[in-house]
């Protein structure tokens, strides 16, 4: 969903096939109840101080810059979400991994166990562990939260599609076979990881080789300091 107009208020909504089925009956069944904000399309460094108009004109830049239309793809918009923070915070939290990048063998395990820095209050109920092309692992399971705990096998597919594991820490399998890999002795994706308190973001590279033997520095690659 996204604002087409800065001036007034005309959205543009795109919704899954669950959403027009409900707004289809014409009975109260499309119902929001929960939305997120996000800031995407602000460049902040246009924030003119000096602006010879006076202060009314600070945001001119801001306020007149074009906005994105709403696209289906969740990994390629609202990056950059608003979250509400505790009264008292005064810095901004950040994930705490100690490598960004995972590399090992096919039908090898990783782990993935995040931790949120500068967020004093209290800790981080859970986090959302996306990756970006699925097919690049046969299972995961997720510790911690809701739903969390039960593996899941991924069914192979043609298309590479996304997968999101709710929880405080992701385990993963990497796929088994050689077909996906063609003449490439290498794969790679991204797992992007956000705590769902803070809305404080990073991103993985898994790389899986084709050389099952290949590779396998899983083990410390992914956990928190």
């Amino acid at each position: 969903m996204g604002y087409l107009d800065n001036s007034s208020v005309i959205v543009d909504a795109i919704l899954t096939k669950k959403g027009r089925e409900l707004l289809s009956r014409q009975d109260g069944s499309f119902n929001i109840t929960q939305f997120a904000l996000a800031d995407d399309e602000i460049d902040y460094t246009l924030y003119n101080e000096n602006h010879p108009n006076g202060s009314a004109y600070y945001g001119e830049a801001i306020e007149n810059l074009p906005l994105i239309e709403a696209i289906p793809n969740g990994n390629n918009t609202m990056v950059s979400k608003l979250v509400t923070l505790p009264r008292g915070t005064t810095k901004i939290p950040v994930l705490s991994l100690q490598s960004t990048n995972i590399t090992v063998g096919r039908s090898a395990n990783f782990t993935i166990t995040p931790n949120t820095l500068n967020f004093d209050t209290t800790v981080e109920s859970n986090y959302s562990f996306t990756i970006a092309d699925r097919r690049l692992i046969q299972q995961g399971s997720s510790t911690g939260g809701n739903g969390a705990g039960t593996t899941t096998n991924i069914p192979f597919t043609g298309t590479a599609l996304s997968q999101t594991f709710i929880g405080t820490s992701f385990t993963g399998t990497s796929l088994a076979g050689t077909t996906l890999f063609g003449s490439n002795t290498a794969l790679a994706t991204s797992i992007i990881v956000v705590g769902l308190d803070t809305g404080a973001r990073s991103t993985i590279t898994l790389q899986v080789n084709k050389d099952a033997n290949s590779g396998t520095n899983a083990a410390q690659a992914a956990s928190s300091f």
